[in-house]
């Protein structure tokens, strides 16, 4: 039986009523993602039509996920909030603080050993507050939330940015950081701009090498890292229906690879069987209730212009399989040839060292069986690998049937290393070096869905590739990264040429799933007597304390970091082995935009103090503002804080005394947070004027007492030769969210309002 059964037929009960009304005032057919958007308003029933990308909606999610690094913030920001109880089903999920070393069980208990102290404060928060916990080892978050907690039709937030994998059961399920997530979990609306539309009708069939990882790939490569952005991806036709519910939420999940708000597919029969195998008959038979409400409308597939902003067609049947990278997720390569060719051309090592398959996004029961059935023709071919491989199931349940089929032990006999059902190397939780700064330069493909430089093992000379699991343990056995598949051959340890057959694999297992401890513990009835202790000296969590307003007479303010390319919530906020103080903002303050490049002379972590002349670290720098009273702001260029939904990126600088964050253009999420911390998050209103900032500039702002929606602010920029520029920069600012900038915080108005 599923978890929340109650929750989910509330939800259905008024669904049909909802979306009729909304129909009705629309005046038009409605897709998927705005039948589920209009469901769950916070006042209920629809009573007006939203203008998509311009109008602010509050919405009621129906729940809440937290991973246990973006969770430590978020649940100590709760803790403030004056509740006694989560408003709505919530769960915390242990999957980031385990580093992937030596193989699954010696690198569980060490992360026991060292991570002890975050997991019982994390595991009596939730018994205290009403919020289910799944232990350490227990699985990667959005495959245990797939597997348990999503439902077609549903709303869900989560504190990070691959919460849109639950899109694969028909969901709208948001990233967000652990401020909007304190809101939803303390009974407050969660606000939203409401999403454009973007419909990708899928046609032919996938077959042989192509998977549904090549389909975000292709997709990733026509929108780009921001061609989502303000967005809902909405799947459909023939290939999206034939499509596995796991082959779903991995598109879904690498969704956020292209900044979109989410990605969704309507309710079909594959779903229906996920929602059976997964022991959850209650929630399918719920579903087909009402099943034609838990798609777009006929019409909207039949003429999918008149409805979407913009529309995308890809046939699967021409699709071939891809690898992207590196440093970027949209860079788009066809195997082989074309491999070969951009390799040489770019210097990227056509040897690969690693192939690692598993993360949230490709860590499913199907996922291993297909690339499993690669690893057992190597074995059956007498292949020896050339790369290493390295294998992370995406939770016990998959851990324990894929063992039980013995699909595990084809990789152990390739002495692959099965790491815990964790995120590991996705996040950079993986010691593969001792000195990662100063490692060799190398290529590794892996099944993930980031490949940032120095995401995956903190080397900023490793050029990772982005590939289906299938083709990533191809690649691994062949040694090459312009292996094809398709077309070359193998030398196996006889001398004989050789090839490597299609890939095979199960949606579902063929015996069904099995598992004898899912990890998952429930909280107490009344949490009133448990109680929550975080020592004063602990190095690993820090109790909050209130942020002051920043007031609106701003003048004298430093420029911090004028920040030059890519600046996403990596460079911002490093995770690797800086995810050990994600629950203490001071300690982890200390990597404050260190892997920014200063657009003033291309280094990281090295900055102009303008209060000695002197060039030092990004957070040594700002320290030394705050301590001499002096605001300071951040400018940064395209798409700033593009990737992890982590709100650390703007606690920290908001922490350490920065005021404003001025940009080209902001990631979604990344925007909210920085609003949600009662800073300025500000666009300029012509780009060129970024060319104006200067390393020694001071900045006034002239006119923040008349701040109010839609209208532009003013500031005035005093250069060291005593010149002067007065330049104007946008917000998107509404009413409710200048009165978290006035309160300080979001978490103070909400403060506020309970008392």
């Amino acid at each position: 039986m599923a978890f929340d059964i109650e929750m989910i037929r509330g939800v259905y009960a008024s669904f049909t009523e909802r979306v009729d009304a909304a129909r009705k005032l629309n005046q038009k057919p409605l897709t998927l993602a705005e039948k589920i958007l209009y469901a769950h308003l916070w006042d209920g029933k629809p009573n007006k039509t939203y203008v998509r990308g311009k109008d602010y909606v509050d919405f009621a999610p129906d729940r809440v996920a937290c991973q246990d690094a973006t969770a430590q913030m978020a649940l100590l920001q709760f803790m403030q909030a004056g509740k006694s109880k989560a408003a709505v089903p919530t769960t915390v999920h242990c999957d980031h603080l385990i580093q992937a070393k030596l193989g699954a069980d010696k690198d569980l208990q060490s992360a026991l050993n060292t991570s002890n102290e975050v997991f019982n404060f994390l595991e009596s928060v939730s018994n205290k507050y009403g919020i289910g916990f799944w232990k350490p080892g227990a699985g990667i978050i959005h495959q245990v939330v797939l597997e348990n907690y999503a439902f077609p039709g549903g709303m869900m937030i989560g504190t990070d940015s691959h919460t849109v994998n639950a899109g694969g059961l028909g969901m709208v399920a948001i990233g967000v950081g652990g401020a909007d997530a304190v809101d939803v979990m303390a009974g407050m609306a969660w606000e939203l701009k409401f999403p454009k539309l973007i419909g990708v009708k899928l046609t032919g069939k996938l077959s042989g090498w192509t998977s549904p990882k090549d389909v975000i790939l292709k997709v990733a490569e026509i929108l780009t890292v921001k061609g989502g952005t303000g967005a809902i991806v909405e799947y459909f036709g023939p290939g999206a229906t034939a499509m596995s519910c796991t082959g779903k939420g991995t598109i879904c999940n690498m969704g956020a690879e292209i900044g979109a708000t989410t990605s969704t597919f309507g309710y079909d029969e594959t779903m229906e069987r996920y929602l059976r195998a997964t022991d959850r008959s209650d929630v399918a038979d719920e579903a087909n209730k009402i099943k034609e409400y838990l798609t777009a409308d006929t019409e909207v597939y039949e003429n999918p212009e008149k409805y979407f902003d913009q529309v995308i067609e890809i046939n699967l049947s021409e699709l071939g399989p891809l690898l992207n990278g590196p440093f970027t997720p949209d860079l788009s390569t066809n195997v082989g040839e074309e491999m070969n060719k951009k390799a040489t051309e770019n210097g990227w090592p056509l040897e690969v060292e690693w192939g690692l398959i598993g993360s949230c996004t490709n860590s499913s029961y199907e996922d291993l069986s297909r690339a499993s059935s690669i690893a057992q023709q190597a074995l059956d071919k007498g292949l020896t690998t050339k790369a290493e491989f390295g294998i992370n199931p995406g939770s016990e349940q998959v851990r324990y049937t894929a063992e039980r089929d013995g699909i595990l032990a084809v990789f152990e006999k390739l002495d692959a290393t099965i790491f815990t059902n964790a995120c590991g190397p996705c996040i950079g939780q993986w010691a593969r070096y001792k000195d990662p700064q100063n490692a060799p330069k190398n290529s590794i493909v892996h099944s993930f869905n980031r490949n940032f430089a120095k995401r995956a093992d903190g080397n900023p000379n490793t050029h990772a590739f982005v590939a289906s699991p299938e083709l990533v343990a191809a690649i691994a056995i062949s040694g090459r990264l312009d292996f094809n598949p398709i077309t070359d051959k193998l030398v196996n340890k006889n001398g004989e040429e050789v090839m490597l057959d299609e890939p095979i694999g199960w949606e579902l297992p063929p015996k069904g799933f099995e598992v004898k401890d899912n990890g998952y513990l429930a909280p107490s009835e009344d949490g009133n007597n448990v109680v929550v202790e975080v020592k004063s000296d602990s190095e690993r969590l820090q109790l909050l304390t209130p942020f002051k307003p920043i007031g609106t007479d701003i003048k004298g303010a430093k420029l911090l970091i004028k920040a030059f390319g890519k600046c996403t919530t990596d460079h911002i906020s490093m995770a690797g082995p800086w995810l050990r103080y994600r629950g203490h903002l001071d300690n982890i303050a200390n990597n404050t935009l260190i892997g920014a490049v200063n657009a003033f002379n291309k280094q990281t972590n090295f900055v102009k103090n303008q209060l000695t002349g002197e060039y030092d670290a990004v957070p040594t720098t700002q320290r030394a503002y705050k301590k001499s009273g002096i605001p300071s702001i951040v400018v940064g260029d395209h798409n700033y804080g593009e990737g992890s939904s982590r709100e650390h990126a703007a606690m920290q600088p908001r922490h350490l005394g920065v005021v404003a964050v001025l940009v080209k253009s902001f990631a979604r999420i990344h925007e909210t947070n920085l609003k949600k911390q009662g800073m300025l998050a500000l666009t300029f209103a012509n780009e060129n004027d970024y060319d104006l900032i200067q390393e020694d500039d001071t900045f006034n702002f002239l006119d923040l007492d008349q701040f109010k929606a839609d209208k532009p602010l003013s500031i005035e920029i005093i250069h060291t030769d005593g010149s002067k520029d007065v330049i104007k920069v946008n917000h998107t600012y509404n009413d409710s969210q200048i009165e978290w900038f006035k309160e300080g915080s979001a978490l103070n108005l909400i403060k506020k309002q309970n008392a």
